[in-house]
Protein backbone atom coordinates (compact mmCIF):
# COMPACT_ATOMS: atom_id res chain seq x y z
CA UNK A 1 0.00 0.00 0.00
CA UNK A 2 1.34 3.46 -0.70
CA UNK A 3 0.01 6.24 1.42
CA UNK A 4 1.40 9.88 0.41
CA UNK A 5 2.85 12.32 2.52
CA UNK A 6 4.27 16.10 2.33
CA UNK A 7 7.80 16.62 2.73
CA UNK A 8 8.77 20.01 3.75
CA UNK A 9 12.47 20.54 2.32
CA UNK A 10 15.41 23.65 2.28
CA UNK A 11 18.65 23.67 1.65
CA UNK A 12 21.26 23.94 4.19
CA UNK A 13 25.30 24.19 3.46
CA UNK A 14 24.64 22.69 -0.45
CA UNK A 15 22.00 19.85 1.29
CA UNK A 16 18.50 18.92 0.86
CA UNK A 17 17.13 18.61 4.23
CA UNK A 18 13.73 17.74 5.01
CA UNK A 19 11.12 16.41 6.97
CA UNK A 20 7.49 14.86 6.82
CA UNK A 21 4.93 17.17 8.19
CA UNK A 22 2.25 14.44 9.12
CA UNK A 23 4.67 12.15 10.75
CA UNK A 24 6.40 14.08 13.56
CA UNK A 25 10.34 13.00 13.75
CA UNK A 26 10.64 11.86 10.50
CA UNK A 27 13.46 14.17 9.22
CA UNK A 28 16.82 13.16 6.85
CA UNK A 29 19.26 14.74 4.68
CA UNK A 30 20.86 14.42 1.13
CA UNK A 31 22.96 15.72 -1.48
CA UNK A 32 20.02 16.02 -4.23
CA UNK A 33 16.33 15.83 -3.65
CA UNK A 34 16.38 12.74 -5.23
CA UNK A 35 18.10 11.24 -2.19
CA UNK A 36 16.46 13.71 0.01
CA UNK A 37 12.91 11.76 -0.90
CA UNK A 38 14.83 7.90 -0.91
CA UNK A 39 16.36 8.85 2.42
CA UNK A 40 13.19 10.05 3.96
CA UNK A 41 11.43 7.28 2.88
CA UNK A 42 13.88 5.03 4.65
CA UNK A 43 13.88 6.74 7.96
CA UNK A 44 9.81 6.21 7.81
CA UNK A 45 9.90 2.69 6.62
CA UNK A 46 12.59 2.30 10.04
CA UNK A 47 10.54 4.54 12.04
CA UNK A 48 7.48 2.63 11.37
CA UNK A 49 9.45 -0.90 12.11
CA UNK A 50 10.27 0.15 15.71
CA UNK A 51 6.74 1.43 16.05
CA UNK A 52 5.79 -2.40 15.71
CA UNK A 53 8.36 -3.27 17.82
CA UNK A 54 7.61 -1.31 20.56
CA UNK A 55 3.66 -1.35 19.95
CA UNK A 56 1.07 -0.46 22.63
CA UNK A 57 -2.18 -1.61 23.67
CA UNK A 58 -5.04 -0.41 20.97
CA UNK A 59 -4.86 3.41 21.75
CA UNK A 60 -7.76 5.37 20.62
CA UNK A 61 -8.59 9.05 19.77
CA UNK A 62 -10.38 11.98 20.71
CA UNK A 63 -11.06 15.39 19.64
CA UNK A 64 -10.72 17.82 22.22
CA UNK A 65 -11.34 21.75 22.43
CA UNK A 66 -8.69 23.77 23.86
CA UNK A 67 -9.65 27.61 24.55
CA UNK A 68 -6.82 29.91 22.94
CA UNK A 69 -6.11 33.29 24.69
Amino acid sequence: MKRAFTLEYWLDDGWYVGKLREIPGVFSQGETLEELEENIEDAYKLLMEEEVKTSHPVSQIKEVLVEVV
